[in-house]
């Protein structure tokens, strides 16, 4: 019984043995060479011909947008300059009531200007999400067609430093993937 379990012991050990052989003197793998490229997200944002139709859609609603905040305001000093001239010849009722419309039109105007914030961010995500799912979608094709780790977007100080040795501007296979 001891000549067995030491019989099985050795043959354990040499198969151990014979394994990390294998295992060091195997040829390791090529080692991928990891490239990346870089671009600045901006830059080929406004390259692009959309763009300039995007802008100009955004400006025709800010300058609507604007335009009724120039009449609300100007309807507010107007009322505000009559009530002025007018308090000291208001009965005390009419004087509250001009007090109470004035400070209703000041807060309807606010609450108009604040949605109208909401309104143009809104517009502007729904007006450049078309460009931003073209670069994206440029950004993949380039990245899988040129087998990069990755692609740095280089806006915003994001990467202070990058070897161009190193790195890749991708920014002119970008544009051309989108078009």
């Amino acid at each position: 019984m001891r000549h067995y379990i030491l019989t099985l012991l050795l043959l354990l050990g040499s198969l151990t043995v014979s394994a990390q052989e294998a295992a060091t003197t195997a040829v390791p793998p090529q080692a991928a060479v990891l490239s990346f490229g870089y671009f600045s997200y901006k830059a080929v944002m406004e390259q692009m011909p959309e763009y300039a139709t995007a802008q100009r859609t955004l400006s025709t609603l800010r300058a609507k947008y604007d335009a009724e905040m120039k009449r609300v305001e100007d309807e507010f000093n107007m009322k505000y300059e009559q009530f002025l001239e007018g308090q000291h010849d208001f009965a005390p009722s009419i004087l509250q009531k001009r007090q109470a419309e004035l400070q209703d039109l000041m807060q309807k105007n606010q609450a108009f200007k604040k949605q109208t914030e909401q309104l143009l961010r809104q517009a502007e995500d729904d007006t450049y999400a078309p460009l931003h799912r073209k670069i994206q979608q440029a950004v993949q094709l380039v990245g899988q067609s040129h087998q990069y780790a990755f692609i740095l977007n280089t806006d915003d100080n994001a990467a202070p430093y990058i070897n161009p040795s190193m790195g890749v501007n991708v920014s002119q296979a970008i544009l051309q993937a989108i078009q």
